[in-house]
């Protein structure tokens, strides 16, 4: 009896045993087809086969049938070579079971995972396929999903509160327009509307467009030449009103328009031959300095500094803009500036160069605000100042950071002056550490700007740093980064909104920043 009570005991548990990795495959399986979900611009893709992920190379492969009846590609699976031939949209595809490379429009391209026979189905990895197709894959870890995006897809998302904007820079066809656009009206037009759509869909509700890059405008001015970021050649027009045309398609989509402006770099070299006859290079050589390779506007000169408030002052009442923004440019980071000639003359109170220096930008500051609100009251006036205005081992009542360079002490931007006598309507100090960045930490310098601003009526922005995810610098190395700021901001009701650095690093989606940006404001 107790032998085949004995016996009767192991061959059920060898039953078990032999049923166990069964079931457990089946779990897996039926685990990973409810927990992978695959949509195409919005719209679920339903597939039979259950997607999975490779382990170590985190590819994630689904069946065939999602590359044809999902995106609707054309497929052609050749048994004999175990080959699948994938083309759309002008753009086509080789892959061969066991070959970890592929062909790409008759290219070789390397492969994190060759195409894999499952059951007898044909599995490929939808990374390389749709990314290979034009379109945005984005994965979301926690909700175990994928989301493929074309490029014709514009989400409605629901807009959040406050401001929350990005930098357009142009000089240098940074982010519009591009190289390849340069002198093509169709492209560049295509190109700003595209970003917005962008924009939009991530969550952002503002835009800061730089108009005047370089001593030039992005509009046809009495004052200074057409930009050749747009043609290629300063002064040159480029058949159309780029200012006009971005402001209509940015308020079209229910955001904000603010022109930026670099207020006084007059050329990004020294290079006056290719500088038009009506640039203030050429009609004003006295109030030019060279420094760093680039032509710089004396802030020193007043009748410089009235200059530019009327080439800012044609845009303000010429066009329909929310605002207008200045960057960080006052007198530069480095080199030699020489003005000493300019401080002998308009130096009549006595003061030190550092302080003349600083009454010379805060006099410019004061007017061009004065001259704003006295022609359009709506429209904002806002500075994003370098994001250190003084630290704790120089003044007291600055900040406990430790930074090599200061607004104050560098760039001569007395930001707190601005503050306290609300020149400006809001600041957005560019505030580009990250939380555990020890000589001038985010959350540190958050805490000094939201005092500064308290009780003023002049509201706070953050200028935050997209474009330093994924670099080596400490604390980049993940898009939560960002995501803790933004959360960090939430402290301060005196923190009206953020700006990113730049449109372009926001849009190529930094560490799978996209969809945790756009998860968080749509909480």
């Amino acid at each position: 009896m107790r032998f085949w009570k004995f016996h009767k005991w192991m061959t059920l548990a060898l039953v078990f045993l032999l049923l166990l990795p069964v079931t457990s495959r089946s779990v897996q399986a039926e685990t990973s087809k409810q927990s992978i979900t695959i949509t195409l611009d919005g719209n679920q893709i339903n597939t039979d086969v259950a997607p999975y992920i490779i382990p170590k190379v985190n590819v994630t492969m689904v069946p065939l049938r999602v590359i044809s009846e999902g995106i609707g590609a054309s497929v052609d699976w050749q048994q004999a070579t175990k080959t699948v031939n994938i083309a759309h949209d002008g753009t086509s595809m080789s892959l061969t079971n066991g070959k970890k490379t592929a062909l790409v429009n008759g290219s070789s391209v390397n492969l994190d995972a060759t195409v894999q026979i499952t059951n007898g189905r044909v599995m490929v990895p939808i990374r390389f396929i749709s990314e290979n197709l034009g379109m945005q894959v984005l994965w979301n870890q926690q909700a175990k999903s994928i989301a493929l995006l074309s490029d014709s897809y514009i989400p409605d998302p629901k807009q959040p509160q406050g401001l929350h904007g990005a930098w357009i820079s142009t000089v240098t066809n940074l982010d519009w327009p591009s190289a390849k656009a340069v002198g093509n009206i169709d492209k560049q037009k295509q190109e700003f509307t595209t970003m917005l759509d962008k924009l939009k869909a991530m969550g952002i509700n503002a835009v800061f467009v730089q108009v005047r890059p370089a001593g030039d405008a992005f509009y046809p001015s009495d004052l200074v030449p057409w930009s050749k970021y747009l043609t290629g050649t300063q002064g040159k027009d480029p058949g159309y009103d780029p200012l006009e045309f971005m402001i209509e398609e940015t308020h079209k989509r229910g955001m904000q328009f603010h022109a930026w402006f670099n207020p006084f770099r007059a050329s990004m070299d020294t290079d006056k031959s290719k500088l038009a006859a009506n640039s203030v290079v050429n009609e004003h050589p006295d109030w030019i300095v060279p420094v760093n390779n680039q032509l710089i506007i004396n802030p020193g000169i007043p009748e410089a500094r009235q200059h530019i408030i009327d080439v800012i002052m044609e845009v303000v009442k010429k066009y329909d803009i929310d605002g207008v923004h200045l960057d960080d440019y006052f007198y530069p980071y480095s080199g030699t500036f020489n003005d000493d000639s300019t401080y002998k003359t308009y130096n009549t109170a006595g003061l030190s160069k550092a302080d003349w220096r600083r009454d010379n930008v805060n006099k410019f500051v004061q007017q061009l605000g004065k001259s704003i609100h006295a022609a359009k009251p709506s429209v904002q006036f806002g500075i994003s100042p370098f994001g250190v205005w003084r630290n704790k081992s120089t003044d007291p009542t600055g900040s406990d950071t430790r930074a090599g360079v200061t607004a104050y002490d560098t760039n001569y931007a007395d930001v707190r002056t601005w503050i306290q006598n609300r020149w400006v309507d809001y600041v957005a100090p560019q505030i580009y550490w990250s939380m555990s960045f020890k000589a001038a930490q985010y959350d540190k310098l958050v805490d000094w700007w939201a005092a500064e601003v308290a009780g003023t009526g002049v509201d706070l922005y953050i200028g935050q740093a997209a474009y330093k995810l994924g670099t080596t610098e400490v604390g980049w190395q993940s898009s939560q980064e960002i995501i803790n700021q933004l959360k960090y901001n939430e402290k301060y009701p005196d923190i009206k909104g953020n700006i990113f650095f730049r449109a372009t690093n926001l849009i190529n989606n930094p560490l799978g920043l996209i969809p945790a940006l756009t998860a968080y404001y749509q909480q």
